[in-house]
């Protein structure tokens, strides 16, 4: 690992020492392009870095969240796996906790409000917290009270102030994309209510590292979490995480629930001690532990690399399913473009007709495989591969292939 001297951890302020793993310049994951952006693009360093001292895993702030989330491409209903996921947590809310129309529910980086529909359809109040104008535009016509807004020790202050404070206050895979940690706990701490619960879910670095799953890494994420470390950013601003859930979603997540350290109804699961032991025997308390990933990822590199030239050579059509940023920190790295893969498709039309950053494949819509029938398809949104493969279970009709690259390249006929 390369010594750096120049960056400070965004939790413990210790002095970073060390990568954990640099995947070079490339564009932000998530800056999808119209044809005459393609010659003004811009790229930036991505590398990451260890702390020793709380070994927290994490990026500089590079880009500002203003930059990367004013306009966002990513809309959470076109996923159905991702909609029943979040229909089953409300549900299990609501019969869990007892929730009911005199409960308030609040979402931080709520996106275009698939979850708390979910809520409404039972009546109980939402309001969602979304800094993405656009996305919280889509939730707000869908009748989702949204506040267009980052979150922050400010926007809780000013909600406690109008008495809307947080009876369930929850936050999916946003805690990877703040650069202030402190600062945003604390405000949760301010906003939620003295029996209020607050739920998170977010990556787990223990799947990172034993997955391969290094193109979760891009700009948006400044932050990768193990539970411990969690736990000592949540401790040290009077929250205790009382119960803990290791989740499928984005490839192996933790759902935590939170309470006010001083708040005694909730009692400590055995769920918490068993994942510490968990982690613990994984090595993620163990510095070295971090110091060989970076070997694992050059690895899936070039056996893509080798794929590609292979199909090349042979003539066989290779493209992609999916515009995800997973998928353009992969492309990214291993520096793929055009010559190997002629396009990629994504449900979402709010991508379709733009292009990739970095690599410019286009981005076209699911039926055109049909039209071109390749040979392979590159699943670049390999947590959802199951529901991919079922939704493009004609591509068996010519023969076609399925690619997963993620933890390890692999065909599927």
């Amino acid at each position: 690992m390369t010594k750096i001297t120049n960056h400070q951890c965004r939790f413990c302020d210790t002095q970073l020492e060390h990568i954990f793993l640099d995947l070079g310049k490339m564009p932000s994951a998530n800056s999808f392009l119209k044809k005459e952006e393609i010659a003004k693009e811009k790229i930036y360093p991505l590398c990451v870095y260890v702390c020793k001292s709380c070994l927290l895993v994490q990026i500089p702030e590079i880009r500002t969240p203003n930059e990367l989330f004013f306009n966002y491409a990513y809309f959470s209903s076109f996923s159905t796996s991702w909609l029943n996921h979040a229909k089953e947590y409300v549900n299990m809310m609501i019969k869990r906790f007892n929730l009911n129309k005199t409960s308030q529910i609040i979402e931080i980086a709520s996106n275009d409000g698939y979850l708390l529909k979910f809520f409404v359809e039972h009546d109980i109040p939402v309001l969602g917290i979304e800094p993405a104008s656009n996305v919280a535009k889509n939730a707000i016509k869908k009748g989702i009270p949204t506040l267009e807004k980052f979150f922050n020790t400010d926007t809780a202050k000013e909600l406690k102030e109008k008495n809307r404070q947080a009876d369930v206050l929850l936050g999916n895979n946003v805690l990877a994309h703040i650069p202030d940690v402190n600062n945003f706990v604390k405000g949760m701490k301010i906003l939620l209510k003295p029996n209020g619960i607050l739920t998170m879910e977010f990556p787990h670095i223990l799947q990172l590292i034993k997955q391969n799953q290094f193109d979760t890494i891009y700009h948006e994420h400044f932050s990768y979490f193990s539970f411990i470390v969690i736990q000592k950013i949540f401790l040290l601003h009077g929250l205790t995480i009382f119960d803990v859930e290791e989740i499928s979603t984005h490839g192996g997540s933790l759902r935590i629930f939170v309470k006010h350290s001083e708040n005694k109804t909730y009692k400590i699961k055995k769920s918490v001690k068993n994942l510490i032991k968990k982690e613990n025997e994984a090595g993620l308390y163990d510095y070295s532990t971090y110091l060989g990933f970076s070997k694992k990822v050059e690895s899936i590199k070039t056996k893509l690399n080798e794929f590609l030239e292979k199909s090349r050579l042979e003539k066989r059509t290779v493209v992609c399913y999916g515009a995800p940023a997973k998928g353009n920190t992969l492309l990214n790295y291993c520096k793929i473009n055009p010559d190997y893969i002629e396009y990629t498709v994504d449900i979402s039309p709010h991508k379709q007709g733009l292009f990739l950053p970095g690599t410019h494949l286009p981005i076209k819509s699911p039926s055109v495989i049909k039209e071109t029938k390749p040979d392979y398809i590159i699943i670049l949104s390999w947590n959802l591969k199951d529901e991919i493969m079922e939704q493009m279970k004609h591509v068996k009709e010519w023969g076609g292939k399925f690619i997963v690259p993620i933890p390890e390249v692999k065909i599927y006929s």
